[in-house]
């Protein structure tokens, strides 16, 4: 089943009976995001009431469309050809909620992916190289701090090596032959690419395997694990269950 409007209303509540007197079909109980994204696209505005509606409000679309699918006939409605091309809705279907949660999150992780190349098209090569390669580069800084902070600069190249140890211990790997293996060989061949081969490619490069991560992406991440190391360090005194009694 398709139709065809050339006026239809969208509306957050009960105001189908006012609609339906002035002979216009309306859509009830759309959600607030979704009204939201559809006042975007349709370059429309939201108004609180009738009497605040004039033309300059009114948003355009070529088609406003019922369909059904699926063996249930589900129905659902779709607004095409609207003012703002640069709208555009994924319409994710799978065989059970689970499938179409996880679908949904890994387009959403790439979307971010993209939105952080918009961002800062900066990049840096994954697997745990720049991982490897920051750490050397600290471990080496601490050797020339005479003060007591080299332990502690010592203890966040530790840190760092806990990721391509994961990595390594994740795809069925050795995590400590194959850290001290790949450290060594980015030491001697002065190689940064070097990472954690997880996928057993045979090469160690990350950038002939392609696998990127965005540097935006990995400076959040390590900043944001150092001020929560920081937080928990400030904390002088640690309460166990049970202790007081």
């Amino acid at each position: 089943k398709q139709w065809y409007q050339r006026r239809v209303v969208i509306t957050a509540g009960e105001a189908n009976h006012l609609c339906l007197q002035n002979e216009l079909p309306a859509v009830r109980w759309v959600g607030g995001p979704e009204i939201e994204l559809i006042a975007i696209a349709t370059g429309g505005r939201i108004v609180p009431r009738f009497s605040e509606l004039t033309p300059d409000k009114l948003g355009y679309a070529g088609k406003v469309r019922e369909i059904e699918f699926g063996t249930t006939k589900d129905r659902m409605m779709v607004i095409e050809d609207c003012k703002n091309t640069r709208a555009v809705t994924l319409f994710l279907r799978g065989s059970n909620t689970m499938i179409v949660q996880e679908a949904k999150r890994s387009i959403w992780d790439a979307m971010c992916v993209i939105r952080n190349l918009v961002r800062d098209n900066r990049i840096v090569y994954g697997g745990g190289s720049n991982e490897i390669s920051c750490a050397i580069a600290v471990s080496a800084a601490a050797d020339k701090v005479p003060s007591i902070e080299q332990y502690a600069m010592r203890a966040f190249a530790d840190a760092l090596e806990s990721v391509p140890m994961a990595l390594a211990e994740n795809s069925g790997l050795a995590p400590f032959a194959t850290l001290a293996e790949v450290k060594s060989r980015q030491i001697k061949e002065d190689n940064p690419r070097l990472g954690i081969d997880c996928m057993d490619a045979g090469e160690n490069d990350m950038k002939v395997q392609h696998v990127i991560e965005t540097l935006i992406g990995k400076k959040q991440q390590i900043m944001l694990a150092t001020q929560l190391v920081r937080m928990i360090l400030k904390i002088d005194d640690v309460r166990s269950p049970g202790e007081g009694e």
